[in-house]
């Protein structure tokens, strides 16, 4: 799942297409210059034409560091290589008169194949995450947060590798929305958002679960590591967030925290209620503050959580 905003996920959309288009093209050119003998472009001859074509530029230079991080799109920059050193040998045994050798032409079209193949992959996921995605926050959207779980869960079950789950719930949201506005409130829950993910890897994903709540999944982090990151992250909020009022006295922002293990030994559901009742309890203790579950806490939460798949 990507963590971009809407309007970069839009862009990236748009520049991924023209960039495909751009590449269908080249293809369509490729193949009248080969089979009807009309001259082809000098530079598909050279040894880097795949960096300097329409397609490598957008490519090398200009795609979106979140789609870098994509396993697509390695494998998109291996098969467009090597459908330009396939098309470079077509095109010099046309430019001589030499028949097309069947095995190379058959290679290109492979090539090709799995080229599209990797880019609709790619269009799919940016695709998925601007319908997923929380138009007030930038969050990722509830529908996507239940198949993300569901893999985590058989990560932690079948291959050992630990996973912090994170409630976060913003302080005194109600204060800020009646004392400066709804919109004050939607510009601190947005903020919030934005600082949270920058503090994150790329895996790390935070979720709008309803409100001003927030759950965040951190693979591969135990509680002590989940700890770490999310102090870090409610010093940071203490510090940086501020809420303007009319007279230009700005207070700050924060927020409670509830971390839990996703338990491989119980279902997702009761994971993320041990989350919530840690969240509960660092409420109840003054705000502002990080609490671990552990099996002393029960404060009674798990009928906040009845929207939550069952089958969890």
């Amino acid at each position: 799942m990507l963590r971009m905003d809407q309007a970069e996920l839009r862009e990236a959309l748009q520049e991924l297409e023209a960039a495909a288009h751009h590449q269908a093209e080249w293809h369509e050119n490729v193949l009248r210059a080969i089979f009807c003998r009309i001259a082809s472009n000098p530079e598909d001859l050279e040894p880097f034409a795949h960096r300097n074509c329409h397609f490598g530029r957008w490519y090398y230079e200009r795609a979106a560091e979140e789609l870098r991080a994509q396993e697509s799109f390695s494998v998109i920059g291996k098969e467009h290589e090597r459908m330009h050193r396939i098309a470079a040998r077509l095109l010099h045994e046309a430019t001589v008169d030499t028949p097309v050798v069947r095995a190379d032409f058959e290679d290109l079209v492979a090539t090709s194949g799995r080229l599209r193949l990797q880019l609709d992959a790619l269009k799919d996921t940016v695709t998925s995450a601007l319908t997923n995605r929380d138009v007030l926050t930038g969050a990722c959207g509830r529908i996507g947060m239940l198949p993300e779980l569901r893999e985590l869960h058989a990560r932690a079950k079948h291959d050992g590798e630990p996973c912090c789950l994170v409630f976060v719930d913003m302080d005194n949201l109600k204060h800020v929305n009646d004392t400066f506005g709804h919109q004050a409130g939607d510009n601190v829950l947005a903020g919030v958002v934005r600082y949270v993910n920058e503090q994150l890897r790329t895996r790390d994903r935070v979720f709008r679960y309803g409100g001003d709540e927030f759950l965040i999944s951190l693979p591969g982090a135990d509680l002590e590591t989940g700890q770490l990151v999310v102090d870090r992250i409610r010093e940071g909020l203490e510090r940086r967030l501020l809420v303007i009022g009319p007279d230009n006295v700005g207070f700050p922002v924060t927020a409670s925290f509830g971390l839990a293990l996703l338990d491989p030994d119980t279902t997702i559901m009761e994971s993320v209620c041990r989350a919530d009742q840690a969240l509960m309890l660092a409420k109840t203790a003054g705000r502002n503050k990080v609490i671990r579950w552990d099996h002393s806490i029960t404060t009674g939460t798990h009928w906040r959580r009845v929207n939550i798949d069952d089958a969890m």
